[in-house]
């Protein structure tokens, strides 16, 4: 190969990687900005009202006496005798559990040590608190209408909720999807353009929230209570998404 021949050769070399550069950024910039820039951005929510299929009770023995285990004595046989009572109601022994159990002294910061103070242990409370899962829910009102009758002194809530939650989280995003597309589709046509494809999405999940009654102190309460009228009422379980489609 001659001298002319070889300048040609790499002329031609030079020129074909000078093409190949320009068109490579011309299709990265072509891609970049169809990436970027002809996409549009909506979000939705799903929404779907759901009834509470499971509820859960807390409630307390709070005793108090100079004899701790006297307290002791006495507190464990009301929940012992409470548990009892839960159970033939056909509550499994599963849906029930021990949550707290306290025992406290309580002190007398009188003066007459003053000016040194020092307080003295005139008594004890013990607090025990059991969370009670009931799955059936027109047991709800006997359970808390018989609990005082046990011995029970404190109750601290009544909360509703959904035992399987992403059966309607299915639901609920299926619709979110749904709006969302037909969201997109109407911007697109009064923009004169169309929807291609989804480039990207993400969503944002609002479960059921739980529903508390209020705290029920009924101590000194009867034997025999009328049951109260409980209302789980619904929740609403809720999906919102953020979905970016690519348009032409």
């Amino acid at each position: 190969m001659n001298l002319s021949s070889k300048n040609l050769f790499w002329s031609l070399v030079n020129l074909t990687l000078i093409l190949v550069i320009i068109f490579g950024v011309k299709g990265l910039v072509y891609k970049s900005f169809y990436k970027t820039d002809r996409t549009i951005t909506v979000s939705a929510e799903g929404k779907v009202a759901v009834s509470p299929d499971i509820a859960s009770v807390s409630f307390s023995v709070v005793s108090q006496g100079k004899d701790p285990e006297l307290v002791q004595g006495e507190n464990t046989e009301k929940m012992n005798t409470t548990i009892d009572f839960i159970k033939s109601q056909g509550i499994e022994t599963k849906d029930i559990k021990t949550v707290n159990y306290n025992l406290a002294p309580q002190y007398d910061y009188g003066t007459k040590n003053f000016p040194v103070l020092r307080p003295e242990i005139v008594g004890y409370t013990l607090t025990q608190t059991v969370l009670v899962k009931i799955r059936d829910l027109s047991k709800v009102a006997p359970i808390l209408g018989g609990l005082p009758g046990q011995g029970i002194n404190q109750i601290e809530s009544v909360s509703f909720d959904i035992d399987d939650p992403d059966r309607y989280l299915n639901e609920a995003r299926r619709e979110a999807f749904l709006k969302a597309r037909a969201k997109a589709e109407v911007m697109a046509e009064q923009n004169g353009v169309r929807i291609r494809r989804v480039v990207t999405f993400s969503e944002n999940q609002g479960g059921p929230i739980p529903y508390f009654e209020r705290s029920l102190g009924v101590g000194g309460a009867p034997d025999v209570l009328p049951a109260p009228q409980i209302e789980p009422g619904t929740q609403e379980v809720t999906v919102q998404v953020s979905v970016t489609y690519e348009i032409r």
